[in-house]
């Protein structure tokens, strides 16, 4: 999220000085192309924001781009480049991973000054929004129900309409605001999530440190934390209080909940213990097995910062749907 803000603010500041600047968005993308769809640089002639994959591909377009600024005399057109990385291909692009890829280059100007600064501030706001692009227009509307994730369709005549739903995108609640959780702030505010920690300790010295979360809420009492996490498949759930009742205080009140990932931070006796204990009082017990515990994935962590590199690291297997290693869940 800081990455895609800190492209669009470079992209503000040279358009509020009245210089026109290229922004490269990777529009689709197969196989084991370097750039996957929705990645993003802004290319002015003498410095850049982003990456459409690296390599030299993207030092080609760069330089594409910076040359159609430079001799533009007039209004520089859009236009879509379709990328095959394979050596010899048609519209080879001088990678051998394979896979292809297909960029717009799209030029901004003074006047996409006003829907730039509305990705901004939905980015720094944790709003969605929907950004639209076709040969001439960028504009940002507000998504709809089933607005898609992605979507581009060429149309005749070198046309092209592009959509993108930008801002947050996936929502992590963190419950408990110790060391661990400072590490994983930080470390989880350099991808796209959305932090939100909990605490019911207003005087940690771990709090006034976390300035990584989106935002930190001091709660009375964790029997309340179901009325501040919903359900969703964009909603993924730490819980790293600071011990064993609190964590199971948390459990029980979010139990009904449904999200994409629930993990808690504890030794494996003491969660297996817990856990068998619900399920003798009747809590279901497949769905104890959804609880990811001890979290993170097995890489032998001991410190914070260790700690939060295995728990991110499952958390991105989960979400981009990769296999996890499941051996951890027949705890119960």
């Amino acid at each position: 999220m800081i990455k895609e803000t800190e492209i669009w603010r470079f992209a503000a500041e040279r358009l509020k000085l009245n210089e026109s600047v290229m922004l490269l968005v990777v529009a689709e993308s197969s196989g084991s192309s370097p750039g996957r769809q929705g990645f993003k640089m802004v290319v002015a002639p003498d410095e850049m924001r982003g990456s459409i994959g690296g390599g030299v591909m993207e030092v080609a377009l760069v330089e594409l781009a910076k040359g159609k600024i430079k001799k533009a005399k007039g209004k520089i057109e859009a236009e879509v480049i379709e990328q095959v990385h394979q050596k010899n291909a048609p519209n080879a692009s001088g990678m051998i991973c394979s896979g292809m890829q297909t960029v717009l280059l799209f030029p901004l100007n003074s006047n996409h000054f006003s829907a730039v600064t509305e990705i901004i501030a939905a980015l720094e706001n944790g709003q969605q929004k929907q950004l639209l692009i076709n040969n001439s227009t960028l504009i940002i509307i507000d998504p709809e129900a089933n607005s898609p994730e992605f979507d581009f369709t060429k149309l005749a005549d070198d046309g092209f309409v592009y959509e993108e739903r930008i801002g947050v995108k996936n929502r992590l609640y963190l419950v408990g605001g110790g060391h661990c959780a400072l590490a994983l702030s930080e470390l989880m505010s350099r991808l796209d999530f959305h932090i939100t920690l909990f605490d019911d300790r207003n005087d940690l010295n771990t709090l006034e440190k976390n300035e990584f979360a989106h935002e930190i809420r001091i709660i009375e009492s964790y029997e309340k934390i179901a009325d501040l996490i919903e359900s969703g498949a964009d909603v993924y759930v730490v819980v790293m209080t600071l011990g064993y009742k609190f964590d199971e205080i948390v459990i029980r009140k979010l139990f009904d909940k449904n999200f994409k990932y629930f993990g808690v931070l504890g030794s494996r006796a003491k969660m297996k213990t817990l856990l068998r204990e619900l399920e003798k009082e009747g809590f279901e017990k497949e769905k104890l097995a959804q609880i990811r515990t001890p979290i993170g994935l097995d890489i032998r962590s001991r410190t914070p910062e260790e700690i939060a590199v295995s728990i991110a690291a499952e958390i991105i297997a989960v979400k981009n749907g990769a296999i996890v290693d499941m051996r951890k869940r027949s705890m119960i």
